[in-house]
């Protein structure tokens, strides 16, 4: 059964980089945007990175200008937004495309472990949030508008569940 771990996408500078690297740790998953209503969820996302960074868990960014246009940046751009108004310490990773026929294998994964509202592989809009256990299977699948810190104690099942 394919996991996570076994997935590749790719860093910001466009370098591999393997989500094996990730084994053993949690990881919250999320489409995001620099100019979408719920970018301010950067601020509530760095803020779970930072209290559960040590415990494992990680958070990855993925950029997508697929919902209304609004991550039009490059990457340099993007981790200046992120980095000077957010202070974003976790990885922001390459563009991506979440849905449709070019959407990165990682979204084909997450969409199809775990669909939306009325078994939907879609993703709805900017900040769907994915998080994976530490065995690199999709525990849950998150709307866009539920704000990080409702995540808490589902994160805090997945940091408390064995590899």
């Amino acid at each position: 059964m394919t996991t996570v771990h076994d997935l590749s996408v790719s860093a910001a500078d466009g370098t591999p980089y393997p989500l094996a690297q990730h084994r053993g740790q949690v990881l919250l998953i999320v489409n995001t945007a620099s100019r979408c209503g719920f970018t301010p969820q950067y601020e509530g996302l760095e803020a779970l990175s930072r209290r559960y960074r040590e415990e494992g868990l990680t958070i990855l960014g993925f950029p997508c200008n697929q919902f209304g246009a609004q991550e039009p940046g490059d990457a340099t751009e993007i981790a200046q937004f992120c980095s000077l108004r957010y202070d974003v310490s976790f990885p922001v990773l390459a563009k991506i495309a979440v849905n449709g026929p070019d959407a990165d294998p990682l979204y084909a994964h997450l969409t199809q472990a775990r669909p939306g509202l009325f078994g939907t592989r879609m993703v709805k809009w900017n900040f769907t949030k994915f998080l994976v256990g530490r065995d690199g299977r999709v525990i849950a699948r998150f709307a866009p508008g539920t704000k990080p810190a409702a995540l808490e104690a589902k994160i805090r099942a997945a940091l408390a569940a064995p590899a």
